[in-house]
């Protein structure tokens, strides 16, 4: 099977995340999408958080009834600081028979070779990302190369990415204005209700 990886904090998750994640799922050709909220990002400190039971129910409501689609407490469960490595570890043990494609943003893409075993996670994954605009693309294409030369496996997605940020919604939900076309209304409501993000 072929599953695709994708991390972040989800601080909350918004329209923008849903719209990358079904065109990574449709140009990787995947059978799974993993969406795994971070418990504790080591490249975000100090961010405003919401809470990690919060932050997958909202995924969990955001991607409910899209096929393939599946919002994981991996990270969660583990409650500590979540690192790419130990999240592919855990994973190629209890879905041995899958090839895993981890999804990252461009700028993570480029600086890969500074992460925590980096060529541990090029052999568990094959590393997939795209570029947001034109003049990326090129600098993408050459680090694509390099990489690949060190033995990883890499795949570039033309992207069109939405223009919405999850500080965007945060800000809007503490003025308590409307964030309808930013996330999906289940998930409006569950901000709402649960009375996310209102406070600095």
């Amino acid at each position: 099977m072929r599953t695709g990886v994708f991390g972040g904090t989800f601080n909350p998750v918004h329209n923008g995340h849903i719209h990358l994640a079904r065109t990574y799922f449709d140009a990787l050709r995947l059978d799974r999408m993993l969406v795994i909220p971070t418990c504790l990002p080591p490249h975000k400190p100090g961010e405003q958080l919401a809470d990690g039971a919060d932050r997958l129910a909202m995924c969990r409501l955001a991607f409910d009834g899209l096929p393939g689609f599946e919002a994981s407490d991996i990270e969660l469960r583990r409650g500590q600081k979540s690192y790419t490595v130990d999240t592919l570890e855990q994973l190629a043990k209890e879905y041995p028979d899958d090839g895993f494609y981890l999804i990252m943003g461009s700028d993570m893409f480029l600086t890969l070779t500074g992460w925590r075993e980096w060529r541990r996670i090029c052999e568990l994954a094959v590393i997939c990302a795209g570029a947001r605009d034109t003049a990326l693309r090129g600098r993408l294409a050459d680090c694509k190369r390099s990489l690949e030369a060190q033995g990883a496996r890499c795949e570039l997605v033309e992207l069109n990415p939405l223009p919405i940020s999850s500080t965007l919604v945060r800000g809007r939900a503490r003025e308590k204005k409307p964030l309808g076309g930013l996330v999906p209304p289940k998930v409006a409501a569950y901000i709402d209700s649960h009375g996310l993000y209102q406070t600095l």
